[in-house]
């Protein structure tokens, strides 16, 4: 299962990661920071086809926890992110053995999203992998209702809000929340929900306006049929990067689902993992493996 630690006490929270070691001494550190809408997941989501793979190609693995939406907003889950970069980067080695220097932050959807908003940080990651993430949070895809998530059975107001919880939490599981998504997609109202009335500002909850030329180097991978987060927000925070002057590369996955690495056995997502590794492995001018 990996070695489980805790990188943060907030809210009555112990925000939580798990360590899944290389056999390497002093390997580069890779960061997992799980999807699900800011509004469910937990630190075991992380594929464990991928966590071998990395292993096996010289990284470690952490997937980490953050807390959810509604519960808490976006300015508290964007602090947990900052907060773990902190601690990874100046606690963490005491206790657990990985380079500080090579430190990697990858994520799937709205963790990518997170991943990306990390590249603004004071303290930043050393590179970032984004799958189908998003460089801002206030496109039309998210405040109009989707004609995706309009197709399924409709989520009535009651039931969502019945699953809200009296106090924070860090961890839940998507069959526990996805009622919530599902409502806030077909209302068109996700932004209500995560930000709240107090974030008056969004921009400075957008990777896309904030990355300037000192931004780590990024990848982002997106399928071009991806049916939840649409396509072009990789194509434009491309766009900005380059603009920016930053490395970055962006690999699409023709005719790509959302999620579409859920399956290892697709060549699309075994190729995207091995593309992953090689990007990584140049930027931490590793002996690639």
């Amino acid at each position: 299962m990996g070695e489980t630690f805790v990188y943060k006490e907030v809210d009555g929270c112990a925000l939580k990661g798990v360590l899944h070691p290389s056999l390497d001494t002093q390997a580069p550190l890779l960061i997992y920071l799980h999807g699900g809408g800011l509004i469910w997941g937990t630190r075991n989501d992380m594929n464990k086809k991928q966590i071998h793979r990395y292993n096996q190609a010289g990284f470690n693995v952490c997937s980490v926890e953050y807390r959810l939406a509604p519960e808490s907003k976006l300015p508290e889950i964007r602090d947990d992110i900052n907060d773990l970069l902190s601690w990874i980067k100046t606690e963490a080695p005491s206790t657990l053995d990985f380079d500080r220097t090579r430190v990697g932050l990858i994520g799937s959807s709205a963790g990518g999203y997170l991943a990306l908003l990390a590249g603004t940080f004071d303290t930043k990651p050393d590179a970032i992998v984004s799958f189908y993430g998003y460089g801002q949070v206030t496109g039309d895809w998210y405040r109009n209702p989707s004609p995706h998530f309009t197709s399924m059975p409709t989520v009535p107001e009651v039931l969502a809000k019945q699953l809200i919880q009296p106090t924070p939490l860090a961890s839940a599981p998507i069959e526990r929340r996805y009622a919530i998504y599902l409502y806030c997609r077909q209302q068109g109202e996700w932004l209500d929900w995560i930000a709240g009335s107090d974030v008056l500002d969004l921009s400075q909850y957008a990777p896309i306006e904030l990355a300037d030329s000192q931004y780590p180097a990024t990848l982002l991978i997106h399928g071009d049929k991806d049916e939840d987060v649409p396509y072009g927000e990789s194509v434009a925070m491309k766009a900005k990067l380059e603009s920016c002057g930053v490395t970055n590369e962006l690999m699409t996955i023709t005719k790509g689902k959302h999620n579409f690495d859920a399956n290892m056995e697709d060549p699309d997502a075994i190729r995207a993992i091995e593309n992953t590794i090689t990007f990584l492995q140049n930027q931490f001018s590793m002996n690639l493996n």
